[in-house]
């Protein structure tokens, strides 16, 4: 599995895959973000081209992902200032069709990487289409948008839903690689990292992010250290993805079923509490 962490900062990239992650993820996408998100606690972003280069030189040769704003009329200019800086894969969000997706690529041109993210209704609708398009090199599926867009309570409430299934299974028989939502820590809340992760696993997923929670929204590198001890937590990770190599049948179904009674709890925790999207 795929761990990835989002971070400008140098010193915590550099941290970070020297405790065991994989990807790190430079985040450029502002453009309608707070208008989609504005009343959700998620991560909006700061990040600059300049900070491409600058965390470029502090991983060595471990991948950069970086997360372009939406298609616009100067993603010419930035996807190339984005490359030029150092990405190894760059991230298309919020688009709707697969001709989004080629349009995008055809700006790449093969220079890096591609891995469109697939977080709107629309982009779901039309997998059939996206899992055709040989110049991406996987997908990811967002479901901070992806629940919102459907009017959900709960972030992993389109997964046991099964919104995401169509599409998943489009990609699984191509054999494009795909990424699921983020992962917390591993014994933390009712939906714990543990569940989600061996349920992204059973659907096929190779990549995750680690979200904010995972290490407590730290922002500098001393929060970090001071929050979490990051290799013990990755290694944690690591050991639940070594675990189910060797699960058969009823694990899977056990854990399938734990992870739909925690997210359907957790949804009727949010609305008797009161706390429902409007």
């Amino acid at each position: 599995m795929k761990l990835m962490l989002i971070t400008n900062a140098p010193d915590i990239a550099h941290h970070a895959v020297s405790s065991g992650v994989d990807t790190i993820f430079v985040d450029l996408e502002k453009m309608g973000k707070e208008a989609r998100q504005g009343h959700v606690n998620t991560v909006k972003s700061n990040h600059s081209i300049a900070d491409i280069a600058a965390v470029r030189a502090a991983i060595g040769s471990n991948e950069l992902l970086v997360r372009t704003n939406p298609l616009h009329q100067k993603s010419r200019e930035e996807i190339d200032a984005a490359i030029d800086a150092g990405a190894d894969c760059l991230m298309l969000p919020m688009f709707e069709t697969a001709a989004d997706v080629e349009q995008y690529c055809e700006l790449v041109a093969g220079r890096a990487k591609v891995c469109p993210l697939i977080e709107t209704p629309e982009a779901l609708a039309d997998h059939a289409a996206l899992a055709r398009i040989a110049a991406v090199d996987s997908y990811h599926f967002g479901l901070n948008d992806l629940h919102i867009a459907y009017g959900n309570t709960f972030i992993f409430e389109p997964l046991v839903e099964g919104k995401l299934d169509a599409a998943i299974a489009s990609l699984s028989t191509a054999g494009i690689p795909f990424g699921i939502g983020g992962v917390a820590r591993c014994d933390e809340g009712v939906v714990s990292g543990r569940m989600v992760l061996q349920e992204i696993t059973r659907r096929g997923a190779r990549a995750v992010i680690l979200s904010r929670t995972f290490h407590r929204g730290a922002e500098t590198l001393d929060q970090m250290i001071s929050r979490v001890d990051l290799a013990e937590e990755i290694a944690t990770l690591r050991a639940v993805c070594r675990d189910v190599e060797s699960w058969g049948a009823e694990d899977w179904t056990k854990s399938r079923v734990s992870f739909d009674f925690a997210v359907r709890r957790s949804v009727k925790d949010i609305m008797a509490a009161g706390d429902v999207r409007s």
